[in-house]
């Protein structure tokens, strides 16, 4: 598993994290331009928007949170726990901040790779949902929805997590 968080520009690469944005200093621009960020903006704006409306609370009390994150997941060894994204786990726990995780899926199941579906653990029974590019699928992020994410057994799995706290302290701006 990959991640790079857009606010820091960290990007995992094995054991350690690079900063992208010092890495590359000025030809930042050159990788990702003003248009990538506005394209960011409006679809966070957009599930921001969708999650107050099915949640039932306003836009205005959702704020950003970090990290926001793109993660790439294939079927390499993984190199550190943290790499292990297999495991249950619980976003409020992982991140503290977290009160809505929302996972923006950039490939689709069974065409660009197999295994990676993300699955809600529940007594009753699981829930699973297949990703699709341009899928968005959201949630509370406390222990009501414990989750994990398959091992992806071929292909690339890519997906964005844009997460939200009620909490204005714990805020932040776009990147």
């Amino acid at each position: 598993a990959s991640i790079l968080d857009l606010h820091s520009g960290a990007l995992s690469l094995g054991k350690h994290f690079v900063n992208l944005y010092r890495y590359f200093g000025d030809k930042i621009h050159d990788i990702f331009t003003e248009e990538d960020f506005a394209l960011y903006r409006d679809v966070r704006q957009r599930i921001q928007q969708r999650i107050a409306q099915v949640f039932g609370i306003s836009s205005s009390s959702l704020y950003l949170t970090k990290p926001t994150f793109f993660s790439r997941m294939n079927s390499t060894e993984a190199k550190t726990t943290h790499d292990e994204y297999w495991h249950p786990h619980v976003d409020k726990v992982t991140y503290g901040s977290f009160d809505y995780t929302s996972l923006l899926y950039l490939s689709d199941y069974s065409q660009d790779f197999g295994g990676g579906r993300f699955v809600f653990l529940d007594a009753d029974s699981n829930k699973t949902v297949e990703p699709r590019a341009g899928r968005v699928s959201f949630f509370t992020s406390g222990s009501e929805n414990l989750h994990r994410v398959e091992k992806v057994h071929w292909g690339t799995r890519f997906a964005i997590t844009i997460s939200f706290t009620c909490d204005p302290a714990h805020g932040i701006g776009d990147p």
